[in-house]
């Protein structure tokens, strides 16, 4: 009688440094690898009797990893520089600001008035808002302690990588660095968030406000989930803002409603310019944003007493740095070739919401890596752009094209729509639309507004967009021009996909010659 139990048992054993193809005298056009030993070892157990036993059987099998090579002087480099940076006097200022407040610790559930008092007092004392003690505030404060301490650790690692990023932007705009908190009020630190109503970023910027701060969207990138650059507009805005208001409570409203429901407030309040006097006159939603602002600078100051620790180790800001990118890559590649996971290529690039990082003339799209990535990347650039290059153009179904998105519209759902049809209508996709509406499923209600940005802003597409003739069988034929692709072709066609025009002109790759003719309808 045999029972069996089975434990797999990885030994990673490195072997000598291979290159793809030929070899080559010169790192630069090629990448290296690393020839890896992977054993498999199967351990039974073998019973006979009132004995047993173990038997091990092994496996072994090659498996190849990239390992990249970095210069070593540059290396030794970016090593002193990074030191250099971390035992910088400011950078240590504000990145411990929350943590090393010196007040004595009190009970999580027991936070008496009178202490509250005490602490916004102390808050009040050093910023310029206006931090003074109501029960309304004492109720923000206490529900947040109650029932915020799980989101609160969370926050706190994101802060770890973003404040010392919106503390840098604040100082040089000289404006005060307790904004830094707004950004979590407006999206919990999350750079791809997007409300119902579009805003969108760690700023959570409307299509029209970030247009106005040049923060532009196209088909691949949209720099509203830009951290630095979305953070350098909200400080432009910000500055606007507190200079027609002067005060920062009524900036902030303005934010958040628009500056003239902040005026609109003043004038129903009988000339009051005080945020808590006229807050019963400004829309419910920002009648809570100055509160819920005061309440989560509060716990952040007071982070320590309350027992308030980050849950998770985060990327530290310093610790990463940029590369401008000179030939279209996508993360996923980038992460193949430098070992960085792509959760984490994703999380510092958050701008490429489709994974995919173009070259745009006139445009300088960089990727942020880990600081340990950036020197191999530079070292090997040239083969992982060409490698790069030469894996997208086989792929079976090419990338999307880029595409600037400068206005939009709102459409209204008539019955009998669905997502594709009206993604088809204006030459954009189905994800798209679930992205600028915030939508959860495909469903759609009749008389539902859409925002839509088409691809030919003022007009839809229609299949006269595209000139066809018909052949014999019945089916329409287009002739392939300049620059055409099987994905662009498509786009002509509403519900035509890349696989239809593939199986009717009964082809297998993407390759295509201008002059060719292509069924676009089955016939």
């Amino acid at each position: 009688m045999r029972a069996l139990s089975v434990c797999f048992l990885l030994l990673l054993v490195g072997q000598n440094t291979l290159l793809f193809g030929q070899e080559n005298d010169d790192p630069r056009t090629d990448l290296p690898r690393d020839t890896i030993q992977v054993v498999d070892t199967l351990m039974t157990t073998v019973n006979q009797g009132d004995f047993s036993s173990v038997e091990l059987s092994t496996t072994t099998k090659d498996s190849v990893v990239f390992a990249l090579k970095d210069d070593p002087m540059a290396s030794r480099m970016d090593s002193l520089w990074l030191s250099e940076l971390a035992n910088n006097d400011l950078y240590q200022e504000l990145y411990t600001t929350v943590t090393d407040l010196d007040y004595e610790p009190v009970e999580y559930e027991e936070l008496p008035t009178e202490v509250l008092k005490e602490r916004l007092e102390a808050i009040d004392a050093k910023t310029p808002f206006n931090v003074e003690y109501n029960p309304q505030l004492e109720s923000v404060i206490k529900y947040y302690l109650k029932n915020r301490r799980r989101s609160m650790g969370r926050l706190m690692a994101r802060a770890n990588y973003y404040f010392p990023m919106f503390e840098e932007a604040l100082n040089r705009h000289e404006i005060p660095l307790e904004l830094k908190y707004l950004a979590i009020v407006e999206s919990a630190l999350d750079p791809t968030a997007k409300s119902r109503v579009g805003a969108t970023g760690l700023w959570q910027f409307m299509f029209t406000t970030g247009k106005i701060y040049d923060l532009d969207v196209s088909s691949y990138v949209d720099e509203r989930s830009d951290p630095l650059m979305a953070t350098e507009a909200a400080c432009k805005y910000l500055k606007t803002l507190y200079n027609s208001f002067e005060d920062w409570d009524l900036a902030l409203a303005a934010y958040n409603s628009g500056p003239g429901n902040v005026s609109k407030a003043i004038r129903r309040s009988g000339g009051y310019t005080n945020y808590w006097n006229i807050r019963g006159n400004l829309p419910r939603e920002t009648a809570g944003y100055l509160p819920s602002f005061l309440a989560t600078m509060y716990l952040f100051e007071y982070a320590e007493e309350h027992g308030f620790k980050p849950t998770e180790e985060s990327t530290s800001y310093i610790a990463t740095d940029t590369v401008k990118v000179k030939q279209l890559i996508t993360l996923e590649q980038v992460s193949r070739y430098t070992n960085v996971p792509v959760e984490q290529l994703q999380f510092l690039n958050p701008s490429y919401f489709l994974g995919i990082i173009p070259v745009v003339k006139d445009e300088d799209y960089v990727l942020r890596l880990p600081i340990q990535a950036i020197g191999p990347f530079v070292a090997n650039e040239d083969a992982i752009y060409g490698l790069a290059t030469e894996e997208i153009a086989q792929r079976e179904k090419p990338l999307p094209e880029f595409v600037a998105q400068d206005a939009k519209i709102r459409y209204r759902v008539r019955s009998g729509d669905y997502l594709g049809k009206i993604a088809n209508k204006y030459g954009v996709r189905v994800s798209q639309i679930r992205r600028w509406n915030n939508l959860r499923s495909d469903n759609l209600r009749v008389g539902q507004r859409l925002t839509i940005y088409p691809r030919n802003p003022g007009r839809a597409r229609t299949t006269s967009a595209a000139t066809t003739t018909t052949n014999s069988q019945g089916a329409k034929v287009y002739t392939v021009k300049q620059g055409d692709s099987l994905w662009s072709i498509a786009q002509k066609f509403p519900g035509v996909s890349v696989e239809n025009i593939k199986s009717w002109n009964d082809i297998s790759g993407t390759a295509l010659k201008p002059g060719m003719k292509l069924k676009v309808s089955k016939g």
